[in-house]
């Protein structure tokens, strides 16, 4: 059983950054997956997606799954030295809007809880270091609408749950890592 590790903190803190770190340095040269929840619904999010794949080797694999990333460790080849999955919050986001649902439906935090719950269980049997991604969006003023507030407090349970059972979790500011449990 592998080791899991939570990386969290605002936009553009460099979490992505640090979870390539990390998983560069448990891999070495070999393997490493990267998990991408991302989905390019427009050119803006196309050119950020674009912007991230450079920044990864290219021998990483990459899978994109917006819904189930659990399903990914599944199919992994018992080669990969070290996981990323990145992010928690599109994850969220795509789960809360998929199939054109508005976001409010009385399961939407069911269906999100249920995904991420799958992806932890799944990435604490993987064998090789898991990196998961999330934003906290719970440290500045409450939003004005209803759909912001569901958002926000679907991700930050869905990061209350995957902190409690990750092996580490840091925190980032300012490209800084905090250590908030673990080694």
């Amino acid at each position: 059983m592998g080791e899991l590790t939570f990386i969290l903190g605002g936009a553009r803190s460099g979490k992505s950054s640090k979870a390539l770190e990390l998983a560069s340095l448990a891999a070495g040269d070999a393997p490493v997956l990267f998990i991408a929840t991302a989905q390019a619904l427009d050119s803006e999010m196309d050119l950020r997606i674009s912007k991230h794949k450079i920044d990864r080797p290219a021998h990483w694999m990459t899978v994109e799954e917006p819904f189930n990333p659990a399903s990914v460790f599944k199919n992994a080849s018992s080669d990969i030295r070290a996981v990323i999955v990145d992010c928690i919050t599109l994850l969220t986001s795509n789960i809360m809007f998929q199939d054109g649902r508005t976001g409010l439906e009385y399961d939407a935090e069911e269906r999100a809880i249920r995904a991420v719950r799958d992806l932890v269980s799944q990435a604490r049997m993987f064998s090789a270091p898991v990196y998961i991604v999330s934003n906290e969006i719970g440290l500045g003023i409450v939003p004005d609408n209803v759909l912001a507030r569901v958002f926000r407090d679907i991700a930050g349970r869905a990061n209350q749950m995957i902190a409690a059972d990750s092996d580490n979790v840091l925190f980032m500011t300012a490209g800084i890592a905090i250590k908030v449990k673990g080694k």
